[in-house]
């Protein structure tokens, strides 16, 4: 039997489980009575958030409302936001490694610093 995938629409491929493995999840959600699967009189009596908590607590919980992939707000700034110009070639090498270039000219800045800096 051949695994069946599931690409997503942010590029990501999903290894769906097999019929045998589909069972045995059904098996162990059926026998665990604290995470039963919902019916449909369930989803008729849910309600949403904002009517179930009082004002103050739905306020606390979404107040950090952030889309999907989006990062929050920084605890404690590690690093110095600079403007620096660098020739086209260092760029280019950097950026075609991927995400995170930022990130690795700064371990270069420190591995010259650490290889150069008088101590």
């Amino acid at each position: 039997m051949s695994q069946q995938f599931l690409k997503t629409t942010s590029g990501r491929t999903l290894v769906l489980p097999s019929a045998q493995e589909n069972a045995a999840i059904d098996a162990a959600i059926a026998a665990d009575p604290d995470a039963r699967e919902w019916l449909a009189a369930d989803f008729a009596e849910a309600q949403p958030a904002k009517a179930f908590f009082d004002p103050a607590t739905y306020a606390q919980l979404t107040r950090l409302k952030r889309k999907p992939g989006e990062r929050g707000p920084q605890q404690a700034p590690t690093k110095v936001a600079t403007t620096i110009r660098l020739s086209p070639e260092v760029m280019a090498a950097f950026k075609a490694t991927g995400a995170g270039w930022q990130t690795r000219i700064d371990a270069a800045l420190k591995d010259w610093l650490k290889n150069h800096s008088p101590v």
